[in-house]
């Protein structure tokens, strides 16, 4: 299982941000470049998201539900659940970062890009990325007031102002723009995915320097570093096991299964990295620190399940066509 080339640029830049943290004007002006950046992102994600598409998802609003059930029902109740770790396994801020990634929409270019691999309903995964990133934009900032309280870092109206200007309304203006530079997006989608992934490297510079100018790192040792990451591989175990049997259990056929286990069982770094900027201020390098290890370790399993899904799906294909071709020996008796 290979690391993403992409985490090792996140690795890179926390490296960067512990050397030469951004400090004083620089600090400023990095935040806003950040900011701007991440905006961007956001009105790419509603240029490219076919507003067909999206209607003709809520049709399948059975699947969509059971979507928005893991990924904001279920997956906070096992955030809150950690909070028995603490703190004999897990520091309090680690704690607090854990339950943030269990609040954060599910991804969308993962998903996608995962369901088709298992040869799954890609349409389906689309609009059930989309929806959550959609409502998560509202539902986890009050899910974190509700949750974390101000121990999260002062949820007040104004951060969910913020986060709204800075995410909901540029994805917005680019649903409204797609008419004119949809062909455009869609012929240029390789090189406009380095600027997805720049935004998030500017973010997590931003965010690291800060934590490294006011000394906050010195609460993170090895063992806790360990400890979390088995925390972590546990609610990834269990989420996609929920996703896949529960699937089966309200009877949606395999294809839906698997958009729901991969739409289901991940959440968002481009989401959740200005959400924790806004929610946390100085101590968002802490609360993202989960969400980065969370994001690398649902990349490699479920590139792996992937895999194993498609060729199960070769498999029980060749052996339906051959079940429905004759033998020589029976077409023999038949003449």
């Amino acid at each position: 299982m290979p690391i993403d080339p992409y985490i090792l640029l996140l690795l890179g830049t926390v490296g960067l941000a512990a050397l030469l943290p951004a400090r004083g004007g620089v600090a400023d002006t990095v935040s806003g470049v950040s900011t701007g950046a991440i905006a961007f992102l956001f009105f790419l994600y509603g240029a490219r998201l076919s507003t067909r598409e999206a209607l003709d998802g809520l049709r399948h609003w059975r699947l969509h539900v059971t979507v928005l059930a893991c990924t904001f029902v279920i997956f906070p109740l096992l955030g809150l659940a950690t909070g028995a770790l603490v703190p004999t396994i897990l520091t309090h801020p680690l704690y607090q970062g854990v339950l943030f990634l269990t609040l954060v929409p599910s991804t969308i270019q993962s998903s996608i890009a995962f369901t088709s691999l298992a040869r799954g309903n890609v349409p389906a995964a689309i609009c059930a990325g989309s929806f959550s990133s959609l409502i998560g934009i509202i539902l986890t900032p009050l899910l974190a007031a509700a949750l974390l309280g101000n121990a999260g870092g002062g949820f007040s109206a104004d951060s969910l102002l913020e986060i709204v200007l800075q995410l909901l309304v540029p994805f917005l203006a680019g649903q409204l723009a797609r008419r004119w530079i949809g062909k455009f997006i869609t012929r240029h989608k390789k090189v406009l995915g380095l600027v997805d992934r720049g935004s998030i490297l500017l973010v997590v510079y931003s965010a690291f320097s800060e934590g490294m100018v006011r000394g906050i790192w010195h609460q993170v040792s090895p063992a806790r570093l360990g400890a979390l990451l088995i925390v972590e591989a546990i609610i990834l175990a269990i989420m996609l096991a929920l996703t896949w049997y529960g699937g089966k259990a309200l009877r949606f056929n395999r294809e839906d299964r698997i958009a729901i286990q991969f739409a289901g069982s991940k959440k968002s770094l481009a989401s959740g990295l200005p959400m924790a900027s806004v929610l946390f201020g100085a101590q968002a390098s802490l609360a993202v620190l989960p969400l980065m290890l969370f994001h690398q370790m649902q990349l490699m399993v479920c590139a792996v399940l992937a895999k194993r899904r498609s060729r199960d799906e070769l498999t029980d294909g060749a052996e339906e066509k051959l079940a429905l071709t004759p033998d020589r020996e029976t077409v023999r008796t038949a003449k």
